[in-house]
C-alpha cells in the first residue's frame, strides 16, 4: 500500500470511529429519556390509584405491567422453592406468553430455569418478601454499554497502531528517498573524473615503448572499469527494476572470477571455486544489480577468512524453488546469538562496518527481483542462499 493511501485509511477509520462514537452516545441519550419518561409514567399511575380511592388498582397494575415490558428488562420470578411462577422480556417470550406450565419439567419451564443462571450473573437476584426471588437481567441499553466502547478501543488501538505504522514506514521510505538519491548524485559527481581518467589513460596507452607504462595501463583500465560500473550500479538506486535475460551461470563465473584475482594467493590463502553448472540457467532480471549482491556476500565471505585462510563456494543450480545461487565459506561462522540481525541496515561486527552491506543485498534479491535471500544452517562457516523464481 503507498505510504498517501495509508494515511487516508488511518484518517477515515478515525472519522468513522468518532462518528460511530457520536451516534451511539446520541442514542444512549434517547434510551435514557424513555427510561426517564417510563419511569414518570409508572410513578403517575401509582399516585393516581393511591390518591384516588374509587379507582380501581388493576388498571394501574396492568399499567405498570405494560410499563415493564416495554422497558426490556429480563426477568423471572420464582417461589420460595424455586418453582418459576412469572416471566417477562426473556428470549422465550412466547413460551412465557402461554403461561408458566405447571409441569416442572414441561420444556419451556427447564429453558427457562437454564436462562435464571444467565440473569444472575448479570445481576444478584433480590429476595422479596411474600413474593419470592427476582431474577433480573440486563436491558439492551446495559448489554451495549458494556461492550461497544470496548469495540470502539480496540478499534482505535487498532488504528493508533496503523497510524504509527504508517508513520514509521513513510520515515523509512523518506530515508530511502535520500539515500537513492545521493546514490545517484555519487554516480553523477563520479562521471568527470572517470571521463578524465580514461582520457589519460589513452595518452599513457601511447607510451607503448615502456613495458611497465604498459602493465600500468592494463591494470589501471581494469580498475577504471571497475568504478564505472560501481557508478553504474549507483545510478540504479531508488530507480525501477529491469527485467532482462540474466545467466545465472555465466554471472556466478564472472564474480567467481573477478574475486579469485584479488585474494591472497600466498600467505593466508584463500581459495574461490565457482561452478555455475552444466546446463544453462536463465532468469529475469538486473545484471548490475544482482551482480552487486552476490559480490556482497563474496566480499563478506572474504572478510570473515582474512588472517586465516580458507575456501569459498558460489554456485547455482535449479532447484524446486526456482534457481539457488549460494556462496558458502568454511570460515567461522555467525554466532547464533546474531544471526536474526545480520540483515538489519547498520548492524555490523566489523569495527569500521557501515552494517548497509547484506541489507543492500536484501534489498536487491526480495524487493527488485521477488526472490528471497536466505542466511542458512551450515555445519561450518556460513552459507547465504539467493533464490530467484
Amino acid at each position: 500500500m503507498r505510504r498517501g493511501a495509508s494515511f487516508i485509511v488511518v484518517a477515515v477509520g478515525v472519522v468513522l470511529l468518532l462518528g460511530s462514537y457520536i451516534v451511539y452516545t446520541q442514542r444512549v441519550v434517547v434510551e435514557l429519556r424513555r427510561e426517564a419518561e417510563r419511569s414518570g409514567r409508572m410513578y403517575a399511575q401509582v399516585f393516581e390509584a393511591l390518591a384516588d380511592p374509587a379507582s380501581d388498582p388493576s388498571n394501574a397494575l396492568f399499567e405498570l405491567s405494560r410499563q415493564i415490558a416495554d422497558s426490556k428488562v429480563p426477568v423471572l420470578l420464582t417461589d420460595a422453592d424455586g418453582n418459576l411462577s412469572g416471566a417477562v422480556n426473556t428470549p422465550f417470550d412466547k413460551l412465557a406468553a402461554a403461561g408458566v406450565r405447571a409441569d416442572p419439567r414441561a420444556a419451556g419451564n427447564e429453558r427457562l430455569r437454564r436462562y435464571i443462571a444467565t440473569l444472575d450473573r448479570q445481576n444478584s437476584p433480590i429476595v422479596e418478601s411474600g413474593v419470592g426471588t427476582v431474577h433480573i437481567g440486563d436491558t439492551p441499553l446495559v448489554l451495549g454499554l458494556r461492550f461497544i466502547p470496548l469495540v470502539q478501543a480496540g478499534t482505535l488501538a487498532l488504528l493508533l497502531l496503523a497510524g504509527l505504522y504508517a508513520v514509521r514506514t513513510r520515515g523509512r521510505a523518506d530515508r530511502e528517498k535520500v539515500w537513492a538519491g545521493m546514490a545517484r548524485e555519487s554516480a553523477h559527481q563520479l562521471g568527470t573524473p572517470l571521463s578524465s581518467l580514461s582520457g589519460w589513460l589513452e595518452l599513457l596507452s601511447e607510451r607503448e615503448e615502456d613495458p611497465l607504462a604498459a602493465q600500468a595501463v592494463l591494470h589501471m583500465r581494469g580498475d577504471l572499469d571497475r568504478l564505472e560500473r560501481v557508478a553504474h550500479r549507483f545510478e540504479r538506486i531508488g530507480r525501477p527494476p529491469r527485467r532482462d535475460p540474466v545467466d545465472v551461470r555465466q554471472l556466478v563465473d564472472t564474480v567467481g572470477g573477478y574475486f579469485r584475482a584479488r585474494v591472497p594467493t600466498l600467505a593466508h590463502a584463500v581459495e574461490i571455486a565457482a561452478s555455475g553448472g552444466d546446463e544453462p540457467i536463465v532468469v529475469q532480471g538486473d545484471p548490475v544489480l544482482l551482480e552487486w549482491a552476490l559480490e556482497v556476500l563474496m566480499k563478506n565471505s572474504v572478510d570473515a577468512l582474512a588472517g586465516r585462510g580458507g575456501r569459498i563456494y558460489i554456485t547455482s543450480a535449479r532447484v524446486p524453488e526456482g534457481v539457488r545461487i549460494r556462496v558458502a565459506d568454511d570460515g567461522p561462522g555467525i554466532p547464533r546469538e546474531i544471526r536474526a540481525r545480520v540483515f538489519e541496515a547498520g548492524f555490523s561486527t566489523k569495527d569500521r562496518g557501515w552494517g548497509v552491506g547484506l541489507s543492500l543485498a536484501r534489498r536487491i534479491v526480495e524487493e527488485n527481483h521477488g526472490g528471497q535471500l536466505l542466511l542458512v544452517p551450515s555445519p561450518r562457516g556460513a552459507t547465504f542462499d539467493v533464490i530467484l523464481h
